[in-house]
């Protein structure tokens, strides 16, 4: 999942300032880890242990503040009634890649997509964009073809794939919904080259780039098999240590046997 957490803190300084071309820089000192790797450490803790994904979600958000929540979920962060709340908002996308690695079934990943979306976004294409996002990585883990992954997302959640990056770029605006930037995200992802590639498409694409960053970078670590040491030496000295415990009890459960898990 480590993917998904390297496109979000990538981007994180390019959500509002976006850059459309390739030739930036991945790493400043302003970059930083926002909510889309919050909560995808805590998707990984609910996986981890067994835990409630609505209070660990809360117990998450409230620990680590002020780190680009939506106005929805920041208010059912610390409300006591915990029902969803119909969203169809990227959120559900953004925190799911840990699913997309951590089951041996496409029935099993959608339902635990599902789950985990619809304790707040519980909205039809929250719930899609989530499994969307899940099933992409569980079908690159298995070697499935980039035309295979292309096919089985297009047909199963109706997302239009055939479009080009330069065709998005020319149309993209901040779109935090499900239907407006994960298939961006997937498609960053189907045009790339290798791992580092899909991260600085997703962001050229301009718009909600670190989120489309997130899910693009999620997908692309299962495909690649890994991500550069560099890369990854970056992002984990930005990370809490809380994180890089999680991280590593991830790993050793769900990608014992690969060697660049990371």
């Amino acid at each position: 999942m480590l993917g998904a957490i390297v496109g979000d803190i990538v981007g994180s300084v390019y959500e509002f300032n976006n850059y459309h071309g390739l030739d930036f820089p991945l790493f400043s000192p302003k970059s930083t880890f926002t909510d889309d790797s919050v909560l995808t450490f805590a998707t990984a803790k609910v996986l981890l242990d067994g835990l409630d994904y609505a209070s660990t979600y809360q117990d998450f958000a409230r620990r680590y503040p002020n780190r680009g929540y939506g106005g929805y979920f920041y208010h059912w962060i610390y409300s006591k009634d915990t029902k969803p709340y119909n969203s169809f908002g990227n959120g559900s996308a953004m925190r799911v890649s840990p699913i997309g690695f951590a089951f041996e079934s496409v029935e099993e990943t959608l339902t635990e997509a599902q789950r985990s979306a619809e304790v707040t976004h519980n909205h039809p294409e929250g719930i899609k964009g989530a499994q969307a996002v899940a099933l992409a990585i569980y079908l690159a883990r298995h070697a499935a073809s980039k035309a295979e992954i292309r096919q089985e997302i297009s047909s199963r959640f109706g997302y239009d794939l055939s479009r080009t990056l330069e065709q998005i770029r020319q149309v993209n605006r901040h779109d935090e919904t499900c239907p407006g930037s994960v298939p961006e995200a997937i498609i960053a992802f189907l045009e790339s080259n290798d791992f580092e590639h899909a991260i600085r498409l997703a962001i050229s694409l301009g718009g909600d780039s670190d989120t489309i960053a997130c899910m693009a970078g999620g997908i692309a670590q299962a495909f690649y098999g890994g991500i550069p040491q560099a890369i990854a030496t970056e992002t984990l000295a930005r990370l809490p240590e809380e994180f890089v415990q999680i991280l590593e009890r991830f790993n050793a459960k769900y990608l014992p046997n690969n060697a660049n898990s990371a």
